[in-house]
């Protein structure tokens, strides 16, 4: 039977813990699910081949990033972009919006989109709606992100609720959009981008919105933006009961292990954040007992490794701590290869658990034995 376009289904429950499927031409994504994120049609440090061996279904590109560089329209004439990476499963690509707001500078946000200067060369460019759905297009992209903006934490109320209101707008002209790209909209799904700060109404108000114009799944956006987790958890009590049960949701940027189980816990099905590789690359490892600065001179005569298992796991910590140290190009391979592979193992420990009915006694454990610094 021809795999459909989207098509997700969830298998076990336990509590607010959902295990599922989602089905893709490109291949199943097992959830919960993390992504990990390949920023520039690479996630750094690592081989295609070698991702997919860690265990993750699908990985994240960077709108922002690649129309920058080497550019949407050239990535198209090239193939798109999984031919151009060599990755064959599934790639959701963000909007761009985040970026423009964190890392673009001279922006000027009006009705139509963001006007701004690449903080690559300085060359001005505009991302609207139409814009962002034509480079996912272009990009080749199996799941799309609506464009949104996404304010800073703290503003105030009406700051977030006028930001929610235009996101609500550029997600009815993104569906538009989406819907007008021909055999891409055939074959890629469309989601949204629920808004409205650690607001309940203004989110359920997001919610409501976006449920009217459909989409094929839902994220919840504007956390993980340093609200801290607290007050992040606060709102995911809330936040994804407001979007429909049988639709994936997608908690974008997120986050550490006990995050990620936290959010779980809260309905959550997918997760995207660069935090595992780029930790990786700076010496700091994610483990079952927290994570591990491998940088810290107790390890230099450590023969024990970071987990038998792992792909790192022939080597000890005290080579690890020496290529870290010495700024070898392997010790960030190494590094990065076992966070991806620990994130894999933990999302698959979750799913395991959601479908044994343990899921509550699978978090106790799991937060009984995590520390917060080792």
């Amino acid at each position: 039977m021809t795999a459909p376009r989207f098509d997700f289904r969830i298998s076990a429950t336990d509590g607010k813990a959902r295990a599922g499927v989602i089905r893709m031409k490109r291949g199943d994504i097992r959830t919960p699910a993390f992504m990990p994120v390949g920023t520039a049609a690479t996630v750094k440090a690592m081989k295609p081949a070698d991702v997919r061996a860690t265990g993750a279904d699908i990985i994240l590109g960077n709108t922002y990033h690649l129309m920058l560089r080497p550019g949407a329209e050239r990535m198209d004439r090239l193939g798109g972009l999984h031919s151009f990476m060599g990755w064959d499963r599934p790639i959701l690509t963000d909007s761009g919006g985040y970026q423009v707001m964190s890392l673009a500078s001279l922006r000027k946000i009006t009705e139509e989109g963001v006007r701004f200067a690449s903080h690559i060369d300085g060359s001005r460019h505009m991302l609207t709606p139409e814009r962002s759905m034509e480079i996912q297009r272009l990009l080749g992209s199996d799941i799309v992100m609506a464009f949104d903006e996404c304010p800073a934490h703290g503003v105030a109320r009406e700051v977030a609720e006028r930001s929610m209101e235009m996101s609500m707008r550029w997600a009815k002209r993104s569906r538009d959009a989406f819907d007008a790209g021909g055999d891409h909209a055939g074959r890629a799904a469309l989601f949204g981008i629920q808004q409205g700060s650690l607001d309940r109404d203004l989110r359920q108000r997001s919610a409501e919105a976006l449920q009217d114009i459909g989409f094929d799944g839902y994220a919840i956006g504007g956390l993980a933006v340093g609200e801290g987790q607290e007050a992040m958890f606060a709102t995911l009590d809330f936040a994804p009961d407001q979007l429909p049960f049988d639709r994936p949701r997608y908690l974008m940027g997120v986050g550490k292990p006990d995050d990620l189980v936290g959010a779980v816990e809260r309905g959550v099905d997918m997760f995207d954040c660069v935090l595992p590789t780029r930790s990786g690359r700076n010496g700091q490892a994610f483990t079952w007992d927290g994570p591990v600065n491998i940088r810290n001179a107790k390890y230099a005569e450590d023969l024990s490794p970071l987990d038998p298992a792992s792909p790192a796991g022939q080597w000890s910590k005290a080579y690890l701590h020496h290529l870290v140290k010495a700024g070898e190009m392997l010790g960030a391979m190494l590094m990065t290869e076992h966070n991806l592979w620990f994130y894999q193992q933990l999302m698959a420990a979750m799913r395991a658990a959601i479908a044994e009915g343990i899921f509550a006694d699978f978090a106790a454990d799991f937060r009984a034995r995590y520390k917060k610094a080792s």
